[in-house]
């Protein structure tokens, strides 16, 4: 199966829709995830939103701003794709 992840969408109450190229869409909740660790930094919703993007072949935040996928913050892919629900394509207007 390949897991890699081709869009992803973060919405402002700390969700993010995750696009993967076998046409799957999936929504991580990342509330729980922003509690710990280095990740406490996305609890600032600008950040959380602004540094969403997808490095890795997954869903990362670009914290140093030079798409550095050494220097990101992400989530292995098959966990996203394994833990997080299948949802539709979300209806939200992006800004």
């Amino acid at each position: 199966m390949n897991y890699k992840v081709i869009q992803v969408i973060p919405t402002r109450d700390f969700k993010v829709y995750i696009y993967f190229i076998d046409g799957k869409i999936k929504l991580f909740n990342a509330r729980e995830l922003i509690q710990k660790g280095v990740f406490k930094q996305l609890q600032d919703i600008d950040i959380f939103m602004n540094t969403c993007t997808v490095l890795n072949d997954t869903l990362a935040w670009d914290l140093s701003g030079n798409y550095d996928p050494t220097e990101c913050l992400d989530i292995d892919p098959i966990t996203l794709y394994n833990e997080c629900p299948e949802v539709e394509e979300p209806d939200i207007a992006i800004s």
